[in-house]
């Protein structure tokens, strides 16, 4: 039988209070309070006892109350597409360095692409108090926001456009980074130029679908309907894609890919595949250089950081229609997006 005469009692959420500092201490609690708060009015001895009483149990002031009286809660949410897309590391680690800079704690959590999912986190965020929220959309129709927006939660759409309301909005150029990605591809002598790309639904993969699609009627050339597939970005359902365009009877030369996921599972494919065949993708990836890997780069921390800014003026009180800050793209140039079609 186990011995539970000297179990120790589990305390766990049952943080110490004042009150029991105050009881370690032996003084008032108004003591502890003006020694917590660096009032005056206490003696020497009197605050190394409370500090030694407060060190002894781990006591933490609780900032919650004190924050709510200034009318804040100095705490903004992130919601995140997927915590595990290396595009979103550099993008929330630059909203957190401004969040902090402004004495402010971030909360983020992922939606997983699932609109009922950013609902619920972005609506659990606004019932913790959180005074602002930068989202990334996974839906499309962001009404239930309006009420929390009326109440003065301050809000930022970045990556995507908010979907059926009026918000701040922190974009990339998805259509021009793309058209400018095709349009490298033709001036290396492409003209089967096959685009992969994510769902149709979500906003950025439609923008640079339509670049694509731009890019190729500008050259006057003709866009085979076996050369698009837009869709999930799982390898398997890319990989198919991509070997499927390279086995036509007509096959294409140069592959578009419309995201970082893409690009990654493109690459394998290609490894594999007897004859060189030209690559632009949209995002960089990791060791990119060293592979020699041709991308469209978009500046992730600078749309966090452009969000993050953007929010906290709002917040110190900046009035002013909504406005969409569209941030620009860049091509870098690194060998897979200017091998040549084949002559034969």
């Amino acid at each position: 039988m186990a011995d539970t005469a000297h179990r120790p009692e589990h305390r766990y959420g049952n943080r110490p209070t004042m009150k029991d500092v105050a009881a370690k201490a032996g003084v008032g609690l108004k003591t502890v309070s003006r020694v917590v708060n660096g009032e005056p009015g206490v003696t020497p001895d009197t605050e190394r006892r409370v500090q030694e009483a407060i060190e002894a149990l781990g006591f933490r002031r609780n900032d919650s109350a004190r924050v709510l009286r200034k009318g804040r809660t100095a705490t903004v949410g992130l919601v995140l597409e997927d915590l595990a897309d290396p595009f979103y590391g550099p993008l929330s680690r630059a909203v957190e360095e401004v969040a902090r800079a402004h004495g402010t704690l971030l909360i983020n959590g992922s939606s997983a692409e699932d609109p009922d999912r950013e609902q619920e986190l972005a609506l659990a965020l606004c019932a913790r108090r959180v005074d602002g929220l930068i989202v990334i959309p996974a839906g499309d129709d962001h009404r239930y926001l309006e009420p929390e927006i009326r109440a003065g939660v301050a809000t930022v759409f970045v990556d995507r456009p908010a979907g059926r309301i009026e918000a701040d909005e922190v974009l990339s150029d998805s259509f021009g980074g793309a058209r400018d990605g095709t349009a490298h591809l033709i001036a290396h002598g492409h003209r089967r130029i096959g685009f992969v790309g994510d769902r149709p639904r979500i906003h950025t993969a439609a923008e640079r679908l339509r670049g694509y699609r731009a890019a190729m009627e500008d050259a006057g050339l003709l866009v085979r309907e076996e050369w698009v597939s837009p869709g999930p970005t799982d390898p398997e359902r890319v990989g198919a894609a991509v070997r499927g365009m390279l086995a036509a009877p007509e096959p294409v030369t140069a592959l578009f890919a419309g995201n970082n996921r893409v690009t990654v599972t493109a690459v394998r494919v290609l490894a594999a595949h007897a004859r060189p065949v030209a690559l632009v993708g949209f995002d960089d990836i990791e060791l990119a250089d060293l592979l020699g890997i041709t991308v469209v780069a978009q500046d992730a921390a600078a749309l966090g950081r452009t969000a993050a800014e953007r929010l906290f003026r709002r917040l110190d009180g900046a009035d002013g229609a909504p406005e969409r800050v569209v941030l620009g793209t860049t091509l870098l140039a690194r060998g897979s997006g200017e091998v040549p079609p084949p002559t034969d």
